[in-house]
């Protein structure tokens, strides 16, 4: 059974930092792009980031380009999204997702998905 985990999330202010994780289980993920949403309370789910596996290419939302990275770690079967310099808005629910297909920046294109971590910024 395949299953993806998040953690890392937590409560943090304004201005600092969070890791996230997600681990892959039940197959192997190498050859998946992975990516990151995240859903606001009242907000549809958008798209944060992601990476091919392919050529290791990444793609961020203009909201957080320049704060967060993403990362992965096949031999752990494992990704991550470093954020930094956080912001309010920046509070939502992340989620991890896997995808064997080209479009990255659209939820429905992944076939797997994690359950979520929650993610809250205080000012």
């Amino acid at each position: 059974q395949v299953q993806l985990v998040e953690s890392g999330g937590g409560l943090v202010q304004a201005g600092g930092s969070l890791r996230l994780s997600c681990a892959a289980s039940g197959r192997t993920f190498s050859s998946y792009n992975m990516g990151w949403f995240r859903q606001a309370p009242g907000k549809e789910r958008e798209f944060v980031a992601a990476i091919r596996w392919s050529s290791g290419s990444t793609y961020y939302a203009d909201s957080v380009k320049g704060r967060f990275i993403i990362s992965r770690d096949n031999a752990k079967n494992s990704w991550y999204l470093q954020m930094n310099s956080l912001k309010p808005e920046d509070t939502a629910v992340y989620y991890c997702a896997a995808t064997r297909r080209y479009t990255l920046v659209v939820g429905s294109e992944y076939d797997y998905w994690g359950q979520g971590t929650q993610v809250t910024v205080s000012s």
